[in-house]
């Protein structure tokens, strides 16, 4: 019985695998006839495995060039800059130069004094690959000088050996901003392969640092473009996750408050200093004015995405103060030294503001006997205007599809760059500009040791980079450049 039993249930399953089977097959069958199904051939694996060799290929050169630039940086900028030309010209570039004196380029929305003020002749590097005339322009830049060298760096590795250890490229300058550097002209060799017609497109490799202002030289002098595309690492975290479409305007200020000793040849000032006017109180009063000033335009500016992102659009801050002797406390100190920055939104300008804080130091001082009578000096040590993107402007919209592609997310933008250098386009000649950039760390400019870049983020950054060239060129001027 159990035989009989077995065998039934043997010939129930051969009959069930049976229907299985021809289900399958009539399936794969019509997903064939359909074009639903596909068996990849020899040629597309082929194909496939071309691409991941060709893409392979591509990032040991860009690894390769970004340690070239690393390694010319022990020689300083101009070794730099002879590296980035030897390769434009390969490319098919036409180099021009503009040596010129920092302090000597017009100034607008922009100015530095003192030590924030470059000196120096200094040159700029631009390369240019002609394109289609009726085709969108490009202006790509990003800066080839670094920090100063220091002999006891303290760094772990070797500067200028560009070691990558744990994912990272390590380099002197290599995320300030060498690595901006080689994606430009990655970009433009990928551009001069390509096998559609594209706009012209430039690179311009101009000193940035200590208002420099290489980038508003070359600008003056005529360099121009339907749109700039300004290349640093993200120094926020999240690297290529962000866009840089908009910047605040920032103000630095230094005042000066002077005070009156006592009539005394004592050494000692304490039992006298009722009959002293110290410039420490007075710093007291100026630094309450200047707090009741940011509050009250916070009231009153405002600037939807600053205000998302940190909860108010502008500030000030006393950062600094300076005054007396740090070993003799009973002595009534002559000056009090004030440093103050200001940040405010693109919609305002620099004179705007300077303006509106001059007014409530100038009703705090005549408030006041003494301040009226001995008015403090203010300085305007540095300034930057603001600037924007809005989100549906082609440029923006390009960018951000290049990003999306090549990282996978939909990146955001972060509106907290303040003085960032896609200011300098956009201020000087009314060129939109945006920004990106790969991960970054641990900068030189920031007392750090060991800069780093991240690997997959400088590839994803030159493949962004390369998408943007590539379909903002494709364009053309007749569509609307959407200024």
């Amino acid at each position: 019985m159990q035989e009989k039993n077995g065998f039934a249930r043997d010939k129930i399953l051969q009959r069930s695998m049976k229907k299985s089977r021809a289900s399958l097959q009539k399936t794969v069958a019509l997903k064939l006839e359909t074009g639903m199904f596909r068996i990849p051939t020899v040629s597309q694996k082929v194909i496939s495995m071309t691409a991941e060799s060709h893409e392979k290929a591509a990032e040991a050169r860009a690894i390769s060039f970004l340690r070239d630039l690393i390694a010319a940086q022990a020689d300083g900028e101009s070794a730099v800059q002879k590296v980035i030309v030897e390769r434009l010209t390969a490319a098919g570039c036409e180099i021009s130069e503009l040596t010129y004196d920092p302090s000597t380029v017009p100034a607008i929305g922009d100015f530095g004094t003192g030590a924030k003020q470059a000196s120096g002749a200094r040159t700029a590097v631009v390369g240019t690959y002609k394109g289609d005339p009726g085709k969108c322009s490009l202006l790509v830049f990003a800066h080839p000088d670094g920090e100063k060298l220091q002999t006891d760096h303290g760094w772990k590795r070797d500067p200028f050996a560009g070691t990558i250890d744990n994912g990272r490229i390590y380099g002197w300058g290599v995320a300030d901003d060498l690595a901006g550097c080689a994606a430009a002209v990655l970009a433009i060799e990928e551009a001069a392969c390509a096998a559609t017609s594209l706009g012209t497109v430039v690179f311009a490799s101009t000193p940035s640092k200590k208002n420099a202002r290489g980038v508003a030289a070359l600008l003056h002098e005529g360099l121009s473009a339907d749109a700039s595309l300004y290349l640093h690492p993200a120094e926020s975290g999240v690297g290529m996750q962000e866009i840089k479409a908009v910047t605040p305007g920032h103000l630095d200020l230094k005042i000066v408050v002077p005070g009156c000793l006592p009539d005394t040849n004592e050494p000692s000032h304490t039992a006298f200093s009722h009959r002293a006017v110290n410039p420490v109180d007075k710093a007291i009063l100026i630094i309450a004015a200047l707090q009741k000033l940011a509050e009250a335009r916070v009231t009153r500016i405002s600037h939807p995405m600053i205000d998302a992102f940190v909860g108010r659009s502008t500030n000030i801050l006393v950062s600094y103060v300076k005054s007396g002797n740090a070993t003799r406390f009973s002595r009534v100190p002559e000056l009090c030294e004030l440093g103050v920055a200001i940040s405010f939104p693109p919609h305002e300008t620099m004179r705007e503001v300077q303006d509106e804080v001059e007014a409530a130091l100038n009703a705090c001082f005549d408030a006041d006997p003494w301040l009226a009578e001995h008015s403090p000096t203010l300085e305007w040590l540095s300034g930057s205007t603001g600037a924007e993107v809005p989100h549906d402007h082609p440029l923006f919209c390009v960018a951000s599809n290049a990003v999306q592609r090549v990282t996978g997310k939909i990146p955001f933008v972060n509106p907290l760059h303040a003085a960032s250098d896609i200011r300098n386009p956009a201020v000087e000649k009314g060129i939109p500009t945006v920004a990106f950039g790969g991960l970054c760390g641990d900068l030189t400019q920031n007392d750090k040791r060991d800069e780093w870049v991240d690997v997959a983020d400088f590839h994803r950054m030159v493949r962004a980079t390369t998408e943007v060239v590539t379909n903002w060129c494709a364009r053309s001027r007749n569509a609307g450049r959407g200024k």
